[in-house]
């Protein structure tokens, strides 16, 4: 708690996003898991994160790690980057795998992070406005590390960085929260997307043709100003419709 405490004062005290982003990686270190990265995802498909490196991504890896990830481009097959959307809270890297079909591309970038140095990591979903959403991941180059154990003081400094940061380098556009109504059988799709069916098992679910699925699905991505069922899903629980 006193990290925390400290974190916020010396936040406060900083007009500095790189001053922000070394206390954070200070704070993380303190915990046992030094290597930090922040990032904003965006929704143009595929998900990735934001063109490396503005303002909005900050990195704190080993060099030859960082250097192949951005230039191999894997944040198109990260299971972290992909996954994020999907978690409203923070998750382990190492269960992954436990709650997914992960792809060979996506076990790779997880087996090839290990061996460059980032151990049992984990990482913070963080929303914002108009389902906006950003991420935290922290992992530790020790063995024997335990993100568990450390999972919710990561996770407060996570949001204490997110928020600082927000305060700092605030949005240049108009991000006004909005109403959104969507029908009773467009909420009922849209849930059942979010746990991950297809049109065509929805529509068993909801004994419906996988056609009128899509329709529903289409009208609320019309509602929610999306151009992807990830990104619906994602502004549909930030606007906390679903």
């Amino acid at each position: 708690m006193e990290r925390l405490f400290s974190f916020t004062e010396c936040a406060n005290q900083t007009r500095s996003l790189k001053a922000l982003f070394e206390l954070l990686v200070r704070c993380a270190t303190e915990e046992g898991f030094s290597e930090v990265a922040y990032g904003a995802l965006n929704f143009v498909e595929p998900l990735r994160l934001a063109e490396y490196p503005p303002p909005t991504v900050a990195v704190k890896w080993p060099a030859d790690w960082c250097e192949r990830y951005f230039k191999r481009k894997y944040h198109t097959i990260d299971p972290v980057v992909r996954r994020t959307p999907m978690h409203k809270r923070p998750f382990l890297w190492d269960q992954l795998a436990d709650h997914y079909q992960l792809q060979p591309d996506e076990r790779r970038v997880l087996d090839e992070a290990r061996e460059a140095g980032l151990k049992h990591g984990m990482s913070v979903p963080l929303f914002g406005p108009l389902g906006r959403i950003s991420v935290v991941s922290f992992a530790s180059p020790s063995d024997d590390a335990d993100p568990q154990d450390r999972i919710g003081h990561l996770n407060a400094l996570a949001c204490l960085f997110h928020t600082a940061y927000g305060e700092i380098a605030p949005p240049s556009n108009n991000d006004c929260d909005r109403k959104v109504s969507l029908s009773q059988r467009e909420l009922s799709c849209m849930r059942w997307a979010a746990e991950g069916k297809s049109s065509w098992e929805i529509g068993k679910i909801l004994g419906v043709s996988e056609n009128t699925v899509n329709f529903h699905m289409k009208n609320a991505m019309r509602k929610l100003d999306a151009t992807s069922r990830i990104q619906a899903i994602v502004t549909a629980i930030r606007l906390d419709v679903i």
